[in-house]
């Protein structure tokens, strides 16, 4: 019997599974941070915003360290919907550290399937930032990365000895399952090309 599903899905049980942070541990985390954003001489107070296309949310971003903070607020109901952190990653040299970000999200559950994690990607992709998956990876990340493929280049590389080796666009299941293989989206502007010579990809 054929199947619709896309190739891709069908290799989500070979993911490595990533931590699950439950919902009273994230709704403290959110709420302390949402504090610190309102409140004048904290280091998070006044850093800059911008609107998104629901009127009651907007984005407060910040970089700290060269990890770029990306806070989603929700205007009306006076809280925070979530965020990402674009993290710097110690295993790659550093020539790659210029120019790639490994993106982790934590959005409270009643704000999850609404595309701001979308949404926020792509404000890091267009802004230039190119993206590389962690040694872990969640379902519905998998399934985000491979949603922004249509509109940014997506590859397979192996990490280790702080070196990126490029494997192509399209990987069999046991390589996917590979502690080393990561998913790298290039970044509005970049090429296969240009992003070898930078960072001396194999």
């Amino acid at each position: 019997m054929p199947t619709l599903w896309p190739p891709w899905l069908a290799r989500l049980t070979e993911l490595r599974i990533d931590v699950n942070h439950g919902p009273k541990r994230l709704d403290g985390e959110i709420s302390s941070i949402y504090d610190r954003i309102h409140k004048p001489g904290d280091r998070l107070h006044g850093i800059p915003e911008i609107p998104l296309s629901d009127p009651e949310l907007v984005i407060r971003h910040r970089e700290a360290d060269g990890e770029f903070y990306v806070y989603v607020e929700d205007i009306r109901r006076r809280q925070l919907a979530g965020y990402t952190v674009f993290n710097r990653l110690i295993e790659v040299h550093r020539r790659a550290d210029r120019y790639v970000r490994a993106p982790h999200s934590k959005y409270d559950p009643q704000y999850q399937r609404r595309g701001l994690a979308t949404a926020v990607y792509r404000w890091g992709l267009d802004a230039g930032l190119c993206l590389l998956t962690g040694a872990r990876q969640s379902p519905a990340a998998h399934a985000l990365w491979h949603k922004l493929a249509a509109d940014y280049e997506l590859g397979y590389v192996d990490l280790r000895d702080k070196t990126l080796t490029y494997l192509g666009h399209e990987i069999s299941p046991q390589v996917l399952g590979e502690l080393h293989t990561r998913m790298l989206l290039l970044g509005r502007g970049w090429t296969l090309a240009r992003f070898t010579a930078a960072t001396g990809m194999r």
